[in-house]
């Protein structure tokens, strides 16, 4: 998994380091790196500190932007439940000048945008909140209500997602490109050793194949809301596909010589990500795609543009 890095200006915001500088709060911000999404309560238990100083805690913490929290229903009314913004902290004392001239763009598409399907049973699509259309039925595919889409799974064949290329309106050069997911294969209930050929393809040409490993059930995935059967995929793996000058890589091992060179992003307007199994892939294993509101990752399917200035 790439980590996720705040930045931050040490005079600038100073702030952000004061609201840092304490143990009971890096206690915190350590405890939530390690299980994501807990409330008040149960840091407190965790950590075995009053609630009130919990409670104190994090909000300083999420008025520096070094959490953030979500009002969910609980037992009793509603919980405040705590989620790390970030995997590690980089305090910069560099002037303002020597910052680095490249930037990203970042795009993140919601699950049920695709702009294209074409998928064979098993196959499914739901919300956090429950079932989309039919199961089994490739037709649901195209239900209105896939854009809630959190959770989707097919056994062959594709989706294909339409994004902006706004480094092309922009009129910046792309030094490099990658696509984040959280991914398993997918078999009738769930099984770790199942592996799927998932290949990639963008704007027409196929970057390359990663290998799932298998499909997960061991545990309810951190976000995957309770109606939803533990017999059935739990969460999936957070991979990166990313696109240089050197070619393709996934979590920095490579997967192909495709390069951005062949991609000719600067002749197109959109970039067009298909996520593909194969029906004669070596090994036809199916995919799950978890976005916001199942698996372990709250996010969606990231593209990132690296651009220059």
């Amino acid at each position: 998994m790439t980590p996720n890095f705040l930045l931050i200006d040490a005079e600038k915001e100073f702030d952000v380091l004061k609201a840092a500088a304490s143990l009971v709060r890096v206690q915190i911000l350590k405890l939530l790196h390690e299980a994501n999404g807990l409330n008040v309560n149960e840091i407190a238990e965790r950590l075995e500190l009053p609630q009130s100083t919990v409670s104190t805690s994090v909000a300083l913490l999420e008025e520096a932007g070094l959490l953030r929290t979500e009002a969910r229903k609980g037992r009793k009314g509603s919980q405040k439940v705590c989620f790390a913004t970030c995997d590690e902290l980089i305090v910069s004392f560099h002037k303002a000048e020597k910052a680095s001239e490249s930037k990203d763009i970042t795009v993140a598409m919601p699950l049920g945008l695709y702009t294209q399907s074409s998928v064979t049973g098993p196959c499914g699509i739901c919300s956090p909140e429950g079932i989309i259309g039919l199961l089994d039925v490739p037709e649901t595919f195209m239900d209105p209500d896939r854009m809630k889409a959190a959770l989707l799974w097919f056994t062959s064949g594709h989706v294909e997602y339409q994004f902006p290329n706004n480094a092309k309106i922009q009129g910046r050069a792309v030094h490099e490109m990658s696509f984040a997911m959280e991914v398993s294969s997918e078999v009738p209930g769930t099984h770790s050793n199942w592996p799927s050929d998932i290949t990639l393809s963008v704007n027409g040409i196929e970057i390359g194949v990663w290998t799932s490993p298998g499909d997960f059930g061991d545990k309810r995935g951190t976000y995957t809301p309770d109606w939803w059967k533990l017999s059935g995929s739990q969460y999936g793996m957070l991979k990166t596909w990313r696109i240089t000058s050197d070619g393709t890589f996934v979590d920095g091992t490579k997967i192909s010589d495709i390069a951005l060179k062949d991609l000719d992003l600067s002749a197109h307007r959109s970039i067009r990500l298909r996520i593909e199994v194969k029906a004669d892939a070596k090994h036809p294993g199916g995919l799950n795609i978890f976005g916001r509101g199942f698996g372990n990752y709250d996010q969606d399917i990231v593209l990132r543009l690296r651009v220059a200035d």
